[in-house]
């Protein structure tokens, strides 16, 4: 084995390990805290099996490519080295601080430097729908609803919410997977042979075992923050609004994009349109919970863009 295979290697262990603690838990976040009573196994299991089928349907619908044609526009790396390992190091750095990371900025930027202004473009106009979608929702449409699970955040919620937000939360998954798996897969050749795709998904399994081991880690901490994100029923409907996000981007345009800034826009716009009908905080509460989180998301974004490009200028 050569060091491009050792560092193609490295390098994927590495993007996968990221992408899973990082972006995975903003989407798996809602999932996790709404059923932080059940064994971390059984909630494991679930999403395992979400993305072992939508590896096997990427794999036999796209002839082996699970990247589901993001990667169109990324040349296929032949020759692997030392700098392409940085980017998904530099994501387990920032994770561990409780930074939200834009993986697909700081992976793929690396890969193809000339696809950034498209990929921002993308994801900023994401946070901006997603805030929007997530205001009007909540205010016009979910207030009522919304308060009336909060006054009854302590009883125990029918058994149908249980299916619901299990089924919302297999819909985002999906969408979720099918957006940033590219951002691990790059690490990899684009036909996947079946011995590869077995492997890909044991490896990949194993690594959300260990994150659902650990309830999250520090990324969780952007979702409990948030009113009543712990109820079950609001879960739901955050993951369905979510996940309907993601499939309408998807569906608009194959280029990648960061889930990272969705999932924010819409957390920042459910919070102010939930705090002031409310009033269970000020506005000026709100407002300084939803700028933290943007500014940490900013923070991200510049050290991702700055650590891919300044990457390709080392090398």
């Amino acid at each position: 084995m050569g060091l491009s295979e050792i560092y193609m290697i490295a390098g994927f262990l590495l993007a996968g390990y990221a992408v899973v603690a990082n972006d995975a838990i903003q989407t798996l976040g809602t999932f996790l805290s709404s059923n932080a009573h059940r064994p971390w196994w059984l909630l494991w299991l679930f999403a395992g099996a979400i993305l072992v089928s939508v590896f096997i349907y990427g794999y036999v619908a796209n002839d082996g490519d699970l990247s589901y044609g993001r990667l169109a526009s990324v040349p296929e790396t032949e020759v692997f080295t030392w700098w392409m390992v940085i980017p998904p190091l530099v994501i387990l750095f920032l994770t561990r601080l409780g930074i939200p990371v834009s993986t697909t900025f700081l992976v793929l930027t690396v890969f193809n430097p000339r696809g950034l202004e498209s990929m921002l473009t993308k994801s900023l106009l994401g946070y901006g729908v997603a805030f929007v979608v997530g205001y009007l929702v909540y205010k016009l449409v979910m207030s009522t609803v919304e308060r009336r699970f909060i006054e009854t955040s302590r009883d125990r919620p029918a058994s149908h919410w249980v299916v619901l937000q299990w089924l919302s939360t297999a819909f985002l998954w999906s969408q979720w997977l099918i957006q940033d798996l590219a951002n691990i897969v790059v690490y990899l050749p684009r036909q996947f042979s079946l011995e590869m795709l077995i492997a890909f998904i044991a490896v990949m399994l194993a690594l959300h075992a260990w994150i659902f081991y650990r309830r999250g880690g520090q990324i969780q901490r952007i979702v409990t923050t948030k009113i009543n994100t712990r109820d079950i029923r609001s879960a739901t409907v955050i993951d369905f609004i979510y996940g309907l996000i993601l499939f309408f981007f998807k569906e608009l345009s194959q280029v990648p994009m960061s889930t990272t800034w969705v999932f924010l826009g819409l957390l920042a716009g459910r919070e102010f349109a939930v705090a002031l009908d409310t009033y269970l905080r000020s506005n000026r509460e709100t407002t300084m919970i939803v700028v933290k989180d943007a500014f940490k998301g900013a923070i991200g974004l510049a050290v991702s863009v700055s650590v891919a490009l300044g990457v390709r200028w080392l090398a």
